[in-house]
């Protein structure tokens, strides 16, 4: 039955051509490895790839991308094979996204559409809903005008005004009001997290954001170590929605682990910026669990991209485990070596068979150990609300109170020893 079933979905699948070019400093792997994770977003996308398409240039064309001969030799394969959408591994200018749909008569979308069109397929909560719907719409803002050529010449000035000219300026206008409600909605969320966040930090519990290139083995890692149930599939954004459980090192410290969003090369900027609310997470933990796939052979490329994205977040320079995942199945490739050389310090693990998980669990506490600085602190007595964070927040070693002073000496965390400096006693 399930084959069936199976075969059935295959059958209505969109067929689709991608198209991929190779420029400027780019070399052919490069290019490859592209093309491939293209098709692993067409196929989470719900299509199927019959055909890819490559061309080398030293730069896109302005008007094409891609040079005439070879979108000719496209448009031939996609009427003889009757594909009816074509996909960009680039994002497309909106001159060239008109140029090239008019040449080919069909569909076309690019990377950033693709990648849109599958977070919305995904988002799940309201939140993840705003913010791709937001996303979706601050990219297609700027290329509105070009979706109402029918009703009016674009060029502006004399012969151009009319009820085309009027559409396009109302449904802008549309636009830009949705978004500004979505942002407001969108800042509603953020001050909801941040109030619980406050709540959260009361206690003082450590806050690890498991990160990674998609589909590297999070979501696996944090039902394997947590005991959760999130959905697991094999396919890239299968997860966009945070979620935070409660995990118990060996010594008995309670940590929350919070799995995030998958990082992507060429993730788009607007993504980024709307999935900030919920990517902050990871600039507000106190712990970077780094997931690497062994498996992969474009490894230190996926790296790259994490790498970007952590520095677009000012996150970059945060403390972090590498956790070589999917040991069992491992790539000899020289890349893997290359990462391996790179976190001479990561553990590895593989998330659905459990394994190497004590180490894993030994260095999280030795890296939140790190977190903590020694110090002695003199507080005045009537500075209640200071007191209580040290007993609520710290490890205290020894206390000694006074008439007008306590003196504390303490482990206290990074973030609230510098709160906390004015108090501090000097060697």
């Amino acid at each position: 039955m399930k084959k069936i079933i199976d075969l059935q979905k295959e059958r209505t699948r969109e067929l689709v051509v991608t198209v991929g070019l190779q420029y400027g400093s780019m070399d052919k792997w490069h290019l490859r490895d592209s093309i491939a994770e293209l098709k692993q977003l067409v196929d989470t996308a719900g299509g199927k790839v019959v055909r890819e398409f490559t061309n080398v240039r030293r730069s896109p064309t302005p008007a094409y991308f891609i040079g005439k001969g070879k979108l000719e030799e496209i448009k031939l394969f996609c009427e003889g094979a009757g594909i009816k959408t074509v996909i960009f591994d680039d994002d497309l200018t909106p001159a060239q996204k008109k140029n090239i749909t008019s040449s080919l008569d069909v569909k076309v979308l690019d990377r950033t559409e693709l990648i849109l069109d599958i977070f919305a397929l995904h988002a799940v909560s309201r939140e993840g809903k705003l913010q791709v719907e937001r996303a979706q719409l601050e990219y297609y803002l700027p290329r509105l005008t070009r979706a109402w050529t029918h009703l009016s010449r674009q060029e502006g000035g004399i012969g151009t005004r009319g009820p085309g000219e009027r559409q396009i300026e109302v449904d802008r206008r549309r636009i830009r009001e949705r978004i500004y409600h979505l942002n407001k909605k969108l800042s509603e969320i953020r001050q909801g997290r941040a109030v619980r966040r406050r709540k959260r930090q009361v206690v003082p519990v450590p806050v690890i954001s498991i990160i990674g290139y998609t589909n590297v083995g999070k979501s696996t890692l944090l039902n394997s170590l947590a005991g959760s149930s999130i959905c697991v599939e094999d396919k890239l954004f299968a997860t966009l929605d945070t979620t935070t459980r409660t995990y118990f090192l060996s010594s008995g410290q309670k940590v929350l682990l919070t799995d995030t969003v998958g990082f992507i090369n060429k993730l788009p900027h607007g993504l980024i910026e709307s999935f900030k609310a919920t990517l902050e997470e990871v600039t507000e933990s106190d712990l970077l669990l780094y997931v690497i796939d062994l498996s992969r052979p474009d490894a230190l490329e996926q790296d790259k991209a994490v790498k970007k994205v952590l520095k677009e977040l000012n996150a970059h320079e945060k403390p972090v485990i590498a956790a070589f995942n999917k040991s069992d199945i491992r790539n000899m490739d020289s890349d893997i070596r290359d990462l391996e050389r790179f976190y001479p310090e990561g553990i590895t693990i593989s998330a659905l068979k459990k394994t190497g998980f004590k180490e894993l669990n030994e260095r999280i506490q030795v890296e939140l150990g790190k977190l903590l600085v020694f110090g002695k602190y003199r507080i005045p007595v009537k500075s209640f609300a200071v007191l209580s964070k040290f007993h609520e927040r710290t490890n205290i070693k020894h206390i000694e109170y006074g008439d007008k002073f306590v003196t504390v000496v303490a482990e206290v965390p990074g973030r609230l020893s510098n709160e906390m400096k004015k108090y501090k006693i000097k060697n």
